[in-house]
This record gives structure tokens, sequence and C-alpha cells, in this order.
């Protein structure tokens, strides 16, 4: 156990915590609804497959783009709100509002002209999304400077955040309820309506009641402008360079891509397995099974898992909490061979608090240790403290993660045999499709346990980090 209190001025209060966690279950929310609305991109507005693909596709580009950008921006501005909270507010309003404009498509407009509007559209929310969201993972670096702390607010953010995958799943049902709507296209447009104004009334509060830290006093920030633009490019790409060979940075970055990335490659399986092995391809016999799935999964994690994390973390430090949840979620893979059983659906849910330990000891203690390393980059580097790029370039290599997990899981279903376009699939399908389900997301968890071992950014070493810190700025 941690020898290690934490004093009183190094914890967060619980107000801030909960806007906190707001934030998060935002920035959970708009991309787990854009995931399935962009599903009726097909059904409900006739969108071509290649089109939509593309609609998926390029904006991700342009996102990957912006967010180190936004991280610099952040890092640099002056501000007697701080340096992230103005983009918080402006940014939560932006992304709601155009979440908003963004899926009020009609269905009897051109295909060419829906096709431009909502690419055009896409590319306005995602900056207005990037506002928000950077600034937002910079302010929970810097919101306590104690080791154990900073595991407990973010364990507390994730928790709030897995209340939108409990949520997300079941638009589904309600945008097909032909109760409550006349037709798809009519349920996207009035659930988007409802899905902003619920992520504007929640992302504006870290900007009203976070607090990170003074850098009133903080020296070394450029001068943002449009005359400093060039300037600024080179010393965004200087800093880039400079992360880059943070090596405990890389290894989080490293072991996140393999667990995040693994994860994400086999997502689909587990719905094209209760379908197709479970309910022989009904897709109305497999009715809520799959809906259920994922928020028991997501309840789990949220109020099962996490705190468990945050306790393992204080007592044996954050590597060896990663090394054995990461562990713990092979079992829950391998245990998927036994819970995927069409006598007994219940069984479905067997391994789901097992895998749980993988995704959420993965950002909890992950977003934790990043905090440290910004720690230790200001120690080998300087002011001002950069904490918007870090997380930006580490949010970066997670979305270019998960655009290539998508590629590579398609690729997977078609080695495997799969054939969309049948209802009935082969045993020899199935059983490959259950064994990549498994084999997939547990090998490269293994991996990143292996990049994880020699981290070496212990809890010691980072007070010892701090304490150098504390000296050096002249604070008490």
């Amino acid at each position: 156990m941690s020898q290690y209190k934490t004093a009183a001025k190094d914890r967060v209060p619980v107000v801030q915590k909960f806007a906190f966690g707001a934030g998060h279950l935002v920035n959970n929310l708009l991309p787990g609804a854009l995931g399935i609305f962009m599903f009726f991109l097909l059904t409900a507005f006739g969108m071509d497959p290649f089109l939509a693909g593309l609609l998926g596709g390029l904006p991700r580009i342009f996102d990957a783009l912006t967010d180190p950008i936004m991280g610099f921006i952040s890092d640099n501005t002056k501000s007697k709100y701080g340096r992230r909270r103005p983009y918080i507010f402006v940014g939560a309003i932006l992304s709601g509002v155009f979440f908003v404009i963004l899926w009020q498509l009609d269905e009897n407009n051109t295909q060419s002209y829906n096709f431009w509007y909502f690419l055009l559209f896409s590319l306005v929310y995602l900056i207005g999304n990037t506002i928000f969201s950077t600034p937002l993972i910079g302010l929970g670096y810097e919101m306590t400077s104690d080791y154990n702390e900073r595991t407990r607010l973010m364990a507390f953010s994730q928790t709030m955040g897995q209340i939108a995958w409990m949520i997300v799943p079941w638009f589904w049902v309600l945008i097909a309820d032909p109760d409550l709507f006349n037709n798809q296209a009519e349920g996207v447009r009035k659930l988007s309506v409802v899905v902003g104004a619920v992520c504007i009334a929640l992302g504006v509060l870290p900007a009203i009641f976070c607090k990170g830290i003074d850098a009133s006093e903080m020296a070394n920030r450029k001068e943002i402008s449009f005359a400093t633009l060039f300037t600024n490019l080179v010393d965004l790409f200087k800093g880039i360079v400079q992360v880059a060979k943070n090596k405990p940075f890389v290894k989080l970055c490293g072991a996140t891509f393999l667990v995040f990335n693994g994860f994400q490659m086999v997502a689909s399986f587990s719905y094209f397995i209760i379908v197709f092995y479970m309910f022989d391809g009904d897709y109305g016999a497999a009715g809520n099974w799959p809906a259920w799935f994922s928020t028991i999964s997501a309840f789990a994690t949220a109020f099962l898992v996490i705190p468990i994390i945050s306790w393992m973390s204080n007592r044996m430090g954050k590597r060896k909490a990663f090394i054995l949840s990461t562990a713990i979620s092979i079992v829950g893979y391998v245990l998927k061979w036994w819970g995927f059983n069409p006598d007994n659906p219940w069984l479905l849910f067997m391994p789901l608090p097992f895998i749980a330990f993988g995704v959420g000891g993965l950002f909890t203690l992950m977003m934790s240790m990043t905090a440290d390393v910004c720690d230790l980059d200001e120690l080998e580097n300087g002011m001002p403290r950069r904490e918007g790029t870090f997380g930006a370039i580490y949010w970066w290599m997670v979305k270019l993660g998960q655009a290539l997990a998508l590629v590579m899981g398609g690729l997977v279903l078609k080695i495997v045999g799969f054939d969309q376009n049948s209802q009935l699939q082969t045993v020899e399908t199935l059983t490959r499709l259950r064994l990549a389900d498994i084999i997939v997301p547990a090998f490269t968890a293994g991996l990143a346990i292996w990049v994880m071992w020699s981290y070496d950014l212990t809890e010691d070493r980072a007070r010892e980090i701090q304490e150098t810190l504390v000296e050096r700025r002249g604070e008490l």
C-alpha cells in the first residue's frame, strides 16, 4: 500500500470531480451516438456504402490533424479564466449545436447533396469537438499534482464516462421503434437534438467548476496570433518531437494502442456471434441481447471494475495494477468460448466482468500515468507545461489506432470467411470467428503487458520529481 497520504491541498473536491466526469460523459456520448447514427446513413438516408465509408474516414484524418494544434494553443493560452476553461465552455456549445445540425438530413434530398452536407458539417462539428475535448483532457492532467489523487480523479471520470455506453446501445432500439417515430430518419433527427442538448448542459460544467494549475506566472509560453502562425507551427513540431522522446510516454501510447485497438478490432464480432452463432442468423430472435451485452459491459466497467482498479493502484502502484488488470482481461477473453452458448444465452454475461478489467483499467491508469509523465517533461524540458500537447498526441494515437482497427477488423472478417449476405454461416466460419474474437485481443493484451513490464516511473520517482519541481518554481 502507498506509504504517502494525499495532502488536503491536493485533493480534488467532489463537485470538481463530478464536473470533470460530466465532461467525460459528453466525451463518450458524442462519439458513441455518432457511431450508431452513422449506420442510419445507409438504412434511413439511402447513402451508398462506399460514400458512407468516406464520410466515416475522411473527417477522422482531419480530426487527427487538429488535435495537436488545439493542444498547443491551450498550453500557451493566457487568460484570467485559465488555459483550458474558456475553450471547454465554447467547445461544449459548438459540439452540441453542430452535432444537431449535422443530423438534420432530409432523406428526400439527393445523395450528392446529403454527402456534401454531411461532410462539411462533420468537419465543422469536429472542430468544435476538438476545442472541447483536447483542453478537457489537459485540464484533468493538471487538476492535482498528487500521484494517487490523479488515479482517483481519472477513475471517477471514467466511471461517469461509462454511463454513455450504457445508454448508447439503446439508440438502435429507439430509432427503429415505429411507436416513437414515423421512420428512422425522423428518429435520427429528433434524437440528435436530445443528445446535443444534453452534451451542452453537461459539457459546460468543467469550465464552470473545475480548476487547473495557476498559470499566471508560467514562463516561456508562445504568443498565439496570426502573426506568429508560422513560428507556432515550428514550435509545435519541436514539441511533438520532444514528447516522442519521452520513453515512459511512448510506452503508455504503445500499451494503449495494443489493448484498446485489439479490443476495437473485434468489437463488432460479439454482435455477429450472438446473431449468427447463438440465434442462427435470426435478428428477431436475437432481439435486445446485443444491446444488453454492451450495457452490462459498461455497467460492470463503471461500478465494479474501475473502483477495484483505483484500489489496486493505491495498493501496488499503477504499473502493477495495469499488468494485473490486463491479465485478468485475457482470462475474460478466453471465457468467451464458453460464454457464447446457444443453449443458455445468460452465460453471455459471464466473461464481461473479467473483460471489463482491460479497457476499464486502461484509461483510468493511463490517463493518471500521463499526468505523471507531464511532470517528467517539465523536469526535462522546462516551461510551459504541455498537458494539452500530451493529451492531444495520446488521443491522436488512439484515434489513428481506431481507424486501423476498423480496417483490420474487416480484413479478419474476410479471412474467416464471413458472408454478410447470408443468414446462415458455415460451422467452420463461426468457429474461426469465435477463435479470432478471443485470440486477437488476448494476444495484443499480452504484448501490452510486455511493453509495460519495464515502465519505471514509480510513485517514489514521481514524488521526487514533484519535490524538485516545487523547489525549482519557488513554491511553498
